[in-house]
């Protein structure tokens, strides 16, 4: 990002923060932080997965009405589209949209900044427990 960008994103929470309203960055910030989403972005920004694929692809065991309400949230969103080929049984397919490959590419670069400062963070915390009183 440059820092220009990160400037107006910055200076724009910062001002959000401070005015007490989000404008609904809440809502979407809830939905991803929620405990499925995320992985079915990433899974999916793998390609197009048909639903038990993607059930069966996702860490955790997520259940099947889990992973329905998960899609069909997403769907609403505009992240991920649903099509449905006219066989028997009928094929549903799922994949990214746009502005789901764009949240894909966001969650990606999360993951290098993790993967990059993992070490840090455990030595970080280490110290601190360390130095906590024992209760």
């Amino acid at each position: 990002m440059s820092l220009g960008h990160t400037e107006v994103t910055t200076t724009a929470l910062f001002d959000l923060a401070e005015s007490g309203e989000d404008c609904g960055i809440r809502d979407v910030l809830d939905r991803l932080g929620d405990k499925w989403s995320v992985q079915v972005v990433v899974e999916l920004s793998r390609g197009v997965r048909r639903f038990r694929e993607l059930q069966r692809a996702l860490p955790g065991g997520i259940s099947q009405r889990m992973l329905t309400l998960t899609v069909r949230r997403l769907e609403r969103d505009g992240m991920v589209s649903r099509t449905v080929h006219p066989t028997v049984p009928p094929r549903v397919d799922y994949e990214l949209t746009d502005l789901g490959r764009s949240l894909a590419h966001l969650v990606r670069t999360l993951t290098d900044w993790s993967l990059q400062h993992h070490d840090a963070i455990l030595d970080h915390r280490a110290r601190w427990d360390a130095a906590q009183p024992p209760e």
